[in-house]
């Protein structure tokens, strides 16, 4: 990935996904910009992917990388399902019930259909936080807990 990058003369993020074959690695893809496998990064880093690659494409000095706590997850919001509760309501439990829950919206559609957004929770505990955001994640989906 390095060597792509500086073969490109890349600036800024690109992020290169890679298949493991049966003969070696291939470049699946090459994306020059921020990835959204890394979207954690808005709410659980001092500088998010997307303000750093704009600070490199813009030529200024970079942003600090630390974490904001020692664990962070991030898990995707579906398309809702029919029935039960309208989206407004399902955010409406998620915000009330987990002040900690960091709703991100894309505003636009994947190339599936599917993710509409993703959830975000910082923590202590990386068990913890994995099942705060898998409920969110859930009740944003389903309108009910699983």
């Amino acid at each position: 990935a390095i060597d792509l990058a500086t073969a490109l003369d890349a600036v800024g993020t690109l992020a290169v996904e890679l298949s493991d074959t049966t003969a070696g690695l291939l470049v699946k893809a090459l994306v020059p910009r921020p990835h959204p496998a890394a979207d954690w990064t808005i709410d659980a880093a001092r500088t998010s992917q997307y303000e750093q690659h704009l600070r490199a494409v813009l030529d200024y000095p970079l942003g600090p990388t630390e974490a904001t706590a020692p664990a962070a997850a991030t898990m995707v919001v579906a398309e809702p399902s029919a029935g039960g509760p309208s989206f407004d309501e399902r955010l409406h439990h998620v915000f009330a019930s987990d002040p900690g829950v960091r709703v991100h919206l894309h505003g636009a559609r994947s190339r599936d259909d599917a993710v509409i957004g993703h959830v975000t929770v910082v923590g202590e505990d990386f068990g913890e936080v994995r099942n705060r955001a898998a409920r969110a994640a859930h009740w944003l989906r389903e309108g009910r807990n699983g």
